[in-house]
């Protein structure tokens, strides 16, 4: 459990808004694994609060929109891929499930022009 709490807590507190560089398949995955264990016990827990729980878990998804963003440009540059390929998830079905594509390939092996 540490070492998912150490991918989760890296990403916010060491590169909360950090979009260069890259982000490995291990990294990326564990920190979108530790935000939805998170998230489900969040929702829980603020569902007995009614609509303070529903603000509470909207300012909470807000905080962590960017490190999200950031993490995941980070991962397709890691695959030697432009951050702007995030804007492929806009196009129905066939643009997230390319994108998902991405963020599963390996990483670049060799020379990676996003690399720091």
């Amino acid at each position: 459990m540490k070492a998912f709490m150490t991918y989760y807590w890296d990403v916010l507190k060491n590169h909360y808004v950090d979009f260069k560089g890259c982000a490995t398949r291990k990294t990326y995955w564990l920190f979108v694994l530790f935000n939805f264990i998170v998230f489900f016990i969040l929702s829980v827990i603020l569902s007995f609060f009614g609509d303070a729980g529903d603000i509470l878990y909207f300012l909470c998804t807000f905080a962590v929109l960017l490190p999200s963003l950031a993490i995941l440009v980070r991962r397709l540059h890691d695959t030697n891929r432009s951050g702007w390929w995030v804007l492929i998830s806009l196009l129905p079905f066939i643009g997230t499930l390319i994108l998902l594509i991405f963020l599963v390939l390996p990483s670049t092996e060799g020379e990676n022009r996003f690399a720091n």
